[in-house]
């Protein structure tokens, strides 16, 4: 059994010149309302986005998508996809047998957040992820396929997930998965991702 830190990837955008150009997007459809396209200069997104989210012009916002590949646990996945309007596609274990050479004959799970490693806690966490996969592999050697022999599978198995949503959508799940009252595990995901973009584009990526 492995154990995983959780984390993130960019899918798309995936530097610097594509976020601007998913910026330009908006200012170029916002600017159609206005018919003050003239207006466009190479950086004139900047000032007009400030604008739209100080007018509380969101909708613009949905020209523009991102798509991430999150590396977490079942549980946090089973947070993440009740987002509209949002695209996932997920591991899937009804597919993924964790017994092949792929996934180095055996599972893997994400880093928990009850305890050290020399915690009681982490000690019950770990003896519980051992007796898991070892059901699972029993189930699969029983004869029965991933399908099925997953019902013996953890919420702390590691799986990937990517999630594409608008911008306007990202900046909501932003609002709701990085507050106080978030799991705490979700926040540790999100938030190293939320400034990483408000770093690239604050004009849109910043929560009011």
């Amino acid at each position: 059994m492995q154990i995983v830190k959780q984390g993130y990837q960019f899918i798309y955008p995936t530097t610097n010149k594509e976020f601007i150009n998913e910026a330009k997007k908006i200012e170029a459809a916002g600017r159609l309302c206005y018919k003050s396209e003239d207006k466009i200069t190479e950086d004139s997104y900047k000032k007009f986005i400030s604008m739209l989210r100080e007018k509380q012009h969101g909708a613009m916002l949905e020209h523009s998508t991102m798509s991430i590949k999150f590396i977490t646990d079942r549980g946090i996945t089973h947070e993440i996809v009740r987002h509209r309007v949002a695209s996932f596609a997920q591991e899937s274990t009804r597919y993924c047998n964790y017994s092949k050479d792929k996934f180095n004959n055996e599972i893997s799970v994400i880093e928990p957040f009850c305890g050290e490693a020399d915690d009681e806690s982490y000690r019950v966490w770990l003896a519980a992820m051992e007796a898991a996969e070892k059901a699972y592999f029993k189930m699969l050697e029983l004869g029965y396929s991933p399908q099925i022999s997953r019902s013996v599978l953890p919420t702390s198995l590691k799986t990937e997930i990517v999630v594409t949503a608008n911008f306007r959508e990202w900046l909501h799940i932003f609002k709701l998965r990085t507050a106080p009252a978030a799991h705490p595990q979700m926040v540790a995901l999100m938030t190293p991702l939320y400034k990483e973009l408000n770093s690239v584009l604050p004009e849109i990526f910043t929560l009011s």
